[in-house]
């Protein structure tokens, strides 16, 4: 599966909000060039060398480096929380609403583990506004699933003693399925994402039924 393919259940459109088709390209060619040198070993000739463009052509799109790591980050988080904001949101249980949840945003991850890789691991990479801006979006990630571990405690559904440091259990267990996931694996995204949901409903006290 190509980078341009990773999305959270595999849709062919990944990027389709970038545009023009040069802007898509040279992002998407950055993604892997992040994911596979680390953002400080990429050059932008790199960048534009796998994009088939020359180097002038990147700049008529983005400005900097560091712009273009700042879009593939926004756009990223924008999607998790979009994932995470939709499960919180649903009809059901705390119980039912963690594990949808929990299952989607590993599923991402897997699916989409190139892009995941450099979206969660690059952050430090940016410059103080473009990271605070990223930082606040994780902080909308976190809120979303403590409010859901909030509910099942309230509810009895949970047993949770320290709400806060179970939220990020949870959100560190989903992330790093980035790092370790293989398509070639013997799991397929929707399986990780189901083990994952049966694992964090047990860390919150309750088992899969």
């Amino acid at each position: 599966m190509s980078t341009a393919e990773e999305t959270a259940g595999g849709e062919a459109q990944a990027w389709g909000e970038v545009t023009p088709d040069a802007a898509r390209r040279l992002l998407i060619a950055a993604v892997e060039a992040f994911a596979e040198r680390g953002y400080h070993a990429t050059t932008t000739r790199d960048i534009a060398g796998r994009a088939g463009m020359s180097p002038a052509a990147l700049y008529i799109h983005y400005k900097t480096k560091e712009e273009l790591l700042h879009r593939i980050s926004r756009i990223g988080h924008e999607k998790a929380l979009e994932i995470l904001r939709t499960a919180a949101r649903q009809e059901g249980t705390a119980r039912e609403r963690l594990a949808g949840a929990v299952s989607s945003f590993v599923r991402w991850h897997a699916g989409g583990r190139t892009t995941a890789r450099v979206v969660q691991y690059e952050l430090d990479s940016l410059g103080p506004d473009a990271r605070d801006e990223i930082l606040a979006l994780r902080r909308q990630c976190d809120a979303e699933v403590r409010a859901i571990i909030e509910d099942g405690v309230a509810a009895g559904e949970f047993d949770v003693l320290d709400v806060k440091g179970t939220t990020l259990a949870v959100l560190s267990l989903c992330i790093d399925v980035a790092r370790w996931f293989n398509v070639n694996g013997p799991w397929t995204p929707d399986e990780v994402g189901a083990l994952y949901a049966d694992l964090v409903l047990r860390m919150v006290g309750v088992g899969a039924k």
